[in-house]
């Protein structure tokens, strides 16, 4: 008896000690990092989680975001709704405010039961998880897991409240379709916000908590409705909400206002690109552009040192002196986008660019050698075609692999299963050559549209292409097209700079000027059916008079030109030629856009807008913007222009606003179109708003071959005249048609004629 009981104590204290000393050694084989990775303590104090960066509309919506791996934006625990936390709390750690990181009851009960009355995991366990738990491959690594989870649990308890462990979870958690962190789910999902999530709402995304593929209401809608109703009994449960209210939200079906996260979809795709790359952009070096490209060496050199928001990233810095990484620091970039009006441009971009096509489309189908025009020749066909085949990246990925240039190109030709663009039914599958497939893209028309406020410069709505996902080059800031007769006003400016008056009077006839070469150069003009009547300067702008140009441009040098369209913010190439009265120079729509809020300005050029202000993640300004002005003009010659300005849209070339749209309002304008009617322009402004807009091919050989249609009247104009009629439609935007240019009683636009 006395051997079997010493035996007894032996074991017992054996095993007792040895059960303190295998805890001891566990904890501090946990605590040290060896049983697994333990964070230190500034790495609790600040976990490592990278947000993404939003974009932010005038009115205040969300435009965007820029993200690296995760779709994720920080909000602050008095954005959440209170039901959100509650649905929370009463279905994933009900006794969260008594416990201290890890329930010791609710653990127990867990083991007791093998999981079937639910998990022990606290909501703070749970945060631990998703920040330092590596994905488990086997039961066994996740049960050595846990014990590290129990420790950091504890500590997160000890540095933090409950009301940050709440939050700190609901931006961690992952919902699944790039929806990281509670503020992109309810994006996601129900387009909303935290803050504004309704109860059955609020429970079908605490639901997802449990498995999120296993609950995702996109692919398994009745199993995620189950779980959002189980919610909602936890939350009756619980007392925080009332039997009658769980019955009847518990009946409600399942209701997603869901959206996908994409960069090429959404709102402003073309707009949100370029504020990326101006945001990123690097100190430009002459060395790295190519000879043939200097000019656009000298825009971004200027833009580096005049713009602020151009680099961004690289020229400011960090508490830490690292630089700003749009991707990852959850930084708010303030627009100067109004997304109604953003939609607007978009809607009428697509309602007229879809019109269009059906008429190009019609005309191409007599072409041989569509989409080229009649014009060109089979050896300039070709050289277009091969020229876009080695852009292509099958050419560049098959160039690296060593594939000879020869068998390269010879794969353009074999068929082979794609997808191409269509307005009708979106991507479509077909069987179509490589080749084929690059003249399909290239027989849709592209476009180009910018709207903004000529007194702040605030850019309201940016579009640079019918869609894309297909057409990524950008039209409205990035591309360059002749401008046509939408260089004309400068011209004018420039009479009326030198004391001329819109009443002043010319004998209509052919101008023969002589070039830099000593060449005769007489324009061709459409009306010569007015040849040797006297008709007024004003006449001559209204009706787009080249031999009124050309005259114009006998009494000034080409350099005179040059000089004022550089003033009017014009930076591309501009060759001191006499034909330059005519735009053949290549102009983006920004710059066009930027040059006509001269006229509405009263003589003052403001430079375009896009960004008011950069916060960090903190909600610290680390960056502000405001517009940059110059005089241009006199107030006198912007009263005159806007004059003659006017008449173009009231009884000249761009009459159609009147007559087939019924816009009303006070408004100047211009129309362009090039030769072969390659491309069509139109700009117009009012007191507020000044909007421009350019349509074309891809390549200058695709246009239309017949004047009525390829006209800027026709091409470009209707896309800025939908436009404004949404903007008047709307009367909470506060633009009126009544709106009247502030031009003082004293101006008599015939004084110089008296």
């Amino acid at each position: 008896m006395k051997n079997w009981y010493k035996v007894f104590l032996i074991w017992f204290w054996s095993l007792f000690f040895g059960g303190i000393l295998i805890i001891s050694l566990s904890m501090w084989a946990i605590i040290s990092g060896v049983w697994g990775y333990m964070p230190p303590f500034e790495e609790l104090r600040n976990p490592k989680n990278t947000f993404a960066s939003e974009i932010i509309t005038s009115d205040n919506q969300s435009l965007g975001r820029y993200y690296r791996y995760e779709n994720r934006v920080g909000v602050h625990y008095e954005d959440l709704s209170d039901t959100l936390v509650m649905a929370l709390i009463a279905t994933e750690d009900a006794r969260f405010y008594s416990h201290t990181g890890v329930d010791f009851k609710s653990l127990f009960r867990a083991v007791l039961k093998l999981g079937r009355a639910g998990g022990g995991s606290t909501i703070t366990q749970q945060l631990a998880k998703q920040l330092w738990s590596p994905r488990a491959n086997n039961t066994l690594e996740r049960a050595m897991q846990k014990p590290i989870e129990w420790i950091i649990a504890t500590k997160l308890e000890r540095l933090y409240s409950k009301d940050e462990i709440l939050l700190m979870y609901l931006n961690q958690f992952d919902f699944l379709y790039n929806a990281v962190g509670i503020q992109s789910a309810s994006q996601v999902y129900f387009s909303t916000t935290p803050k504004d999530l309704k109860i059955e709402e609020a429970a079908m995304l605490v639901g997802m908590c449990k498995n999120p593929s296993l609950y995702n209401p996109v692919r398994h809608p009745e199993r995620a409705r189950n779980r959002r109703n189980t919610v909602l009994s936890q939350m009756e449960k619980y007392g925080y909400i009332d039997k009658a209210t769980c019955d009847s939200v518990s009946a409600l079906p399942l209701t997603l206002h869901y959206r996908s996260v994409d960069h090429k979809k959404g709102s402003a795709p073309y707009f949100r690109e370029y504020l990326r790359v101006m945001l990123t952009a690097k100190e430009p070096i002459e060395s790295n552009y190519p000879s043939w490209n200097k000019q656009q060496y000298k825009i971004d050199r200027y833009q580096w040192d005049n713009n602020d928001l151009y680099g961004f990233c690289e020229k400011n810095r960090k508490a830490d002196g690292s630089k700003y990484d749009i991707y990852q620091d959850g930084l708010k970039i303030y627009t100067t986008i109004d997304s109604r009006m953003q939609k607007y441009a978009e809607e009428a971009v697509d309602e007229h660019m879809r019109a269009q096509q059906v008429s190009f489309f019609k005309e191409l189908k007599r072409k041989k050698n569509a989409p080229f025009s009649r014009s060109l020749t089979q050896e300039e066909v070709n050289g277009i075609m091969n020229r876009s085949m080695r852009q292509t990246d099958r050419y560049r990925v098959m160039k690296r692999a060593g594939i000879s240039h020869d068998s390269i190109m010879q794969s353009f030709y074999q068929p082979c299963e794609m997808q191409i663009f269509t307005y009708e039914n979106g991507l479509i599958d077909t069987i179509m050559t490589p080749y084929d497939s690059i003249r399909w893209q290239k027989s849709y028309l592209r476009c180009g549209f910018m709207s903004m406020d000529p007194r702040t410069g605030h850019v309201k709505a940016y579009v640079g292409g019918p869609d894309f996902a297909h057409f990524q080059y950008d039209m409205a800031t990035k591309g360059r097209r002749q401008v046509g007769s939408t260089v004309k006003p400068y011209l004018f400016t420039l009479a009326m700079n030198e004391g001329m008056w819109p009443c002043e009077t010319f004998v209509y006839d052919s101008v023969t000027l002589i070039d830099a070469n000593g060449n005769p150069w007489t324009p061709r003009d459409t009306h010569e059916k007015y040849q040797g009547d006297t008709v007024t300067l004003a006449w001559g702008l209204k009706e787009s008079s080249n031999w009124m140009s050309a005259y114009l441009m006998s009494l000034f040098t080409p350099e005179q030109l040059v000089k004022i369209m550089q003033s009017f913010g014009i930076q591309g190439q501009l060759d001191p030629v006499v034909s330059l009265c005519l735009g053949p120079c290549e102009v983006s729509v920004e710059e066009m856009v930027d040059a006509y809020t001269t006229f509405a300005n009263k003589g003052i050029r403001t430079e375009p807008l896009y960004v008011t202000r950069i916060e960090d993640n903190n909600g610290n300004i680390i960056g502000t913007f405001t517009p940059r002005t110059h005089e241009i003009i006199s107030e006198t010659t912007a009263y005159k222009m806007i004059y003659m300005l006017r008449q173009v849209i009231d009884r000249g070339t761009g009459v159609r606003v009147r007559y087939k749209y019924g816009i009303t309002a006070p408004m100047g304008g211009k129309t362009g179109t090039t030769n072969n009617n390659s491309d069509g322009w139109f700009v117009c402004f009012t007191p507020s708003l000044v909007s421009g807009t350019w349509v074309g091919g891809e390549d200058r050989g695709i246009h239309f071959d017949n004047m009525a249609e390829g006209q800027g009247a026709s091409m470009a104009l209707p896309i800025c005249a939908i436009y404004m009629k949404k903007i008047y439609a709307d009367p909470e935007l506060g633009y009126s048609q009544d709106e009247d240019f502030d031009i003082p009683v004293w101006f008599d636009p015939n004084e110089g004629c008296e």
